[in-house]
């Protein structure tokens, strides 16, 4: 859809299938901490830095974005905190006109420190991954974490003023699904939200058999509904989560289904890599490399908005996601951004 054939005042990212793009993701590192076990290898190698989009050029692609209709953009990872001077990226960024508002997804490892700074950013909502409340679990999982460490993090997030904090959490058999109530019952009791996911089939990692350790979000609607009752709910934050309320309390529990529930005839979104390739679907390689636009023609806006306009006729119908085989896609979840 070009530029010259968009009509005025009709949204600037449409794709073939009719669907608008308001909703950007930005993978501002690979590098992590953690080296959770459905994200990457235990060894990984990391794109050298000289590869990485500076935090100049994110903000700049942002500022594009938001000024093509954009309204939310999400900073992930690998553990975007890690990144050095994040908090001045996280202000510039909300305060880009248009923007209605700015997400953030953390592991949580960098939250007793830095709480304060990403509220005072603008940040109101932040998702925090969080599998296991054991220990020696959570170290299996995150292969080196420290849970206590992150519990703090959390203790400190829910004074720092931010309008929701939402748990994030994804279910394996035999790892962590004798835990769904537990977590949940985490949740309810500091009134925060939760997000079952469904493991997402991004990368060779090694540890374990993907479909093996399947557990569908019709599994966890079970076992959690063995214990406590769900109410269906309208309520939307913008991802592909659908939503129930617990009654009497103030937690929302969140179901991301890519295999049980394909989420791809409502997509919103894009997702912009540590590299800055534009992903155009999470579960496709359809690609535009935007670093090579910014490069190429440094401050021009124009041709930036131009490209993004474009590549909106790569993105496909939807993701081709396999638990029964090598993955199709073999980037690692840490470079694409959650």
């Amino acid at each position: 859809m070009s530029t010259e054939t968009q009509e005025a005042g009709s949204p600037a990212l449409i794709d073939r299938f009719g669907r608008h793009v308001d909703y950007v993701r930005i993978s501002v590192t690979d590098r992590c901490d953690f080296r959770c076990v459905y994200c990457m290898n235990e060894d990984m190698r990391f794109v050298p830095r000289a590869r990485l989009l500076t935090l100049e050029e994110i903000l700049f692609v942002a500022r594009a974005f938001t000024e093509l209709g954009v309204r939310r953009i999400r900073l992930t990872g690998g553990e975007p905190l890690v990144r050095r001077n994040i908090t001045w990226l996280l202000k510039e960024i909300h305060d880009l006109p248009g923007l209605d508002e700015l997400l953030l997804t953390t592991n949580g490892s960098q939250l007793a420190r830095l709480s304060g700074k990403i509220h005072d950013a603008g940040v109101r909502r932040i998702n925090i991954s969080l599998d296991s409340l054991r220990p020696e679990r959570f170290r299996r999982i995150t292969r080196n974490g420290d849970l206590g460490k992150v519990l703090s993090g959390i203790e400190v997030a829910r004074s720092a003023g931010f309008d929701r904090i939402k748990i994030n959490t994804v279910i394996l058999k035999h790892y962590n699904d004798d835990e769904i109530i537990d977590l949940l019952r985490y949740v309810i009791a500091h009134s925060m939200d939760i997000s079952f996911i469904e493991e997402m089939p991004l990368g060779v990692i090694g540890d374990h058999d993907r479909a093996a350790s399947y557990y569908s979000s019709d599994d966890i609607r079970r076992d959690i509904e063995r214990h406590f009752p769900l109410q269906a709910s309208s309520e939307k934050t913008g991802g592909p989560a659908r939503y129930f309320r617990i009654p009497e309390t103030e937690t929302r529990v969140g179901f991301i289904s890519p295999h049980s529930h394909n989420f791809c005839s409502t997509c919103n979104r894009v997702r912009l890599t540590t590299e800055g390739r534009l992903l155009l679907c999470l579960g496709q390689e359809h690609s535009v490399d935007l670093r090579h636009v910014v490069r190429s023609w440094p401050g021009d806006i124009d041709i930036l908005k131009q490209a993004i306009i474009d590549a909106m006729d790569l993105k496909p119908e939807g993701h081709d996601f396999q638990l029964d085989s090598r993955p199709v896609i073999l980037r690692h979840m840490n470079v694409t951004g959650g």
